[in-house]
């Protein structure tokens, strides 16, 4: 068995079945393993970055690590942005890294790069093999490094030389469990002291606690004291609609955020950041609760939020009944000219019950929560740390986590060109992907930011660089040409026909919505 062979096996060993690869030379042992271990899945895609998106996304739905595979320092640079994006929303993740054998290094080929300086801002765990014989143990380390709490990204990097070698160890049988959650009671204590003064408190939720299970237990501490509960912005994974808690999201402009949590003289975090503005604009706070607000830390990432939130429900002997829950109002399909408000009125009558929503509709998404805050139950996985183009191959590790349900891809133009090519991967694999795409020819979340941050736009040059019209991005033509059937309406009616067929049919399928 060689180097290859034995990191494959102790990466299924430790229940890592789901490879995203761009595999290049260095990694061709790895390629040539992958039929030695057929509980892998290899998952070929065009670009690194709809690698790492897709390892993301998969992740995200199934609480567990996808690995990927990497070409070298300039293969991982490629999937920098959306590594960004899935340490901040504390992804488990295995990144396996060629490098060149360990013995050409010293000739600076041109592939040779620093890969650890690249792989440091968004690893929690960062090794080299030196032999063969250290691969199983140093993938054993990687596993339990990405489960450990809270989760993250292991990245190792695999030397041709021990990739070919013959390892006498072999790969690791056993890898131990993640450690079990904990909270801390100093905390619990702090925040029911906020709770009891009776003073306007905000339970600010996310990532974990927007699952089920932890919202629930929100639900109920809200039905039983002042608290008010919010979702935090942005958050990894989020379950939503029918029968789980109406959570309002603190608002993306400033002004409404500011406004939304102006009544509160405490704030209670549950896994969650503290709300702060996405940018820095003048005349603008960064901070959007008030001076003399009090933020209470409860939990962090990857400490029990379901343990701390009932052990305060406990200490304030709050009931079991749950405060109000989401009851479906599907609303009428939309008839008459094609608006973006329209589009969401459509997607919420017609998409079905526990879908997984991939959405990165950006300035298409604002007014959504009209439809979407009670639509069927369905999650919600989006964009966590600002870099776009996550949306499409969201949708694909989605798709691969969960063959059985409906992954519907709400898409802005502008970030669909960033990853447009997991377009083929969705064909290539057959994925049950609805992708709609918002064509309005424009970065039009740009012309608002220009404004917000007090810039021009009344100029030539300035237009220019934020529009998409010259020449017109074809979404349809570009699906087609990459295996994915496409369809271009201009109505809401043909939209509503469209989307129905595409819903109800398996395999991937691309809408473009020209709005």
């Amino acid at each position: 068995m060689n180097g290859a062979q034995a990191l494959i096996q102790t990466l299924v060993n430790g229940n890592v079945d789901v490879c995203f690869m761009n595999p290049g030379t260095s990694e061709m042992h790895f390629v040539a393993a992958l039929d030695d271990v057929p509980e892998m899945r290899s998952i070929l895609c065009l670009f690194e970055g709809v690698a790492t998106a897709a390892a993301d996304g998969y992740a995200r739905m199934m609480g567990k690590p996808a690995a990927t595979l990497l070409h070298l320092g300039p293969g991982l640079g490629n999937g920098f942005a959306m590594l960004h994006n899935a340490r901040r929303s504390f992804t488990p993740m295995i990144n396996v890294v060629g490098d060149h054998a360990s013995w050409h290094l010293k000739y600076d080929a041109p592939l040779t790069s620093d890969i650890v300086s690249i792989a440091d801002p968004v690893s929690k765990w960062i090794k080299s093999s030196a032999s063969a014989d250290d691969i199983g143990p140093d993938t054993a380390e990687a596993i339990a490094s990405a489960l450990g709490n809270p989760n993250g990204i292991a990245t190792l990097i695999l030397p041709g030389d021990t990739a070919w070698n013959e390892s006498t160890v072999g790969p690791v049988l056993h890898i131990p469990p993640p450690p079990a959650p904990t909270f801390k009671q100093d905390a619990v204590e702090n925040a029911v002291k906020a709770i009891s003064t009776g003073e306007p408190t905000a339970v600010v939720l996310s990532n974990r606690a927007l699952l089920e299970e932890v919202s629930l237990i929100a639900s109920r501490l809200a039905n039983g004291t002042n608290v008010s509960l919010f979702a935090g912005r942005p958050t990894g994974r989020w379950q939503r609609g029918a029968g789980r808690p109406n959570i309002r999201r603190i608002a993306y402009p400033i002004p409404q955020a500011v406004k939304q949590l102006e009544p509160f003289k405490h704030i209670i975090l549950v896994d969650a950041h503290p709300p702060v503005g996405f940018f820095g604009y003048p005349n603008l706070p960064s901070e959007l609760w008030q001076p003399g607000t009090q933020v209470h830390r409860l939990t962090e990432h990857g400490e029990d939020s379901a343990g701390a939130l009932t052990a305060i429900c406990e200490l304030l002997n709050v009931g079991p009944e749950l405060g109000p829950l989401v009851e479906t109002e599907r609303p009428n399909l939309p008839t008459g000219e094609i608006t973006i408000p329209k589009v969401w009125q459509s997607i919420a009558a017609l998409m079905p019950d526990n879908c997984i929503m991939s959405n990165e509709s950006l300035t298409s998404g604002y007014g959504s929560e009209k439809f979407m805050s009670a639509a069927p139950a369905h999650d919600v996985i989006s964009g966590t740390g600002g870099a776009i183009g996550g949306g499409l191959p969201y949708a694909v590790g989605a798709a691969v986590a969960c063959p059985d349900r409906k992954v519907i891809n709400p898409q802005a133009d502008g970030s669909a060109m960033y990853s447009i090519q997991a377009l083929w991967t969705m064909a290539r694999e057959n994925l049950d992907v609805v992708s709609i795409i918002w064509n309005n020819r424009a970065y039009r979340i740009l012309e608002g930011e220009l404004e917000k941050v007090g810039a021009s736009a009344d100029t030539p040059k300035a237009k220019a660089m934020l529009d998409l019209d010259n020449p017109e991005l074809n979404f349809t033509k570009m699906a087609e040409g990459m295996g994915v059937e496409g369809t271009r309406v201009g109505s809401i009616d043909e939209l509503n026909t469209v989307l129905d067929a595409a819903i109800k049919k398996n395999g991937p399928h691309l809408i473009e919505v020209l709005v």
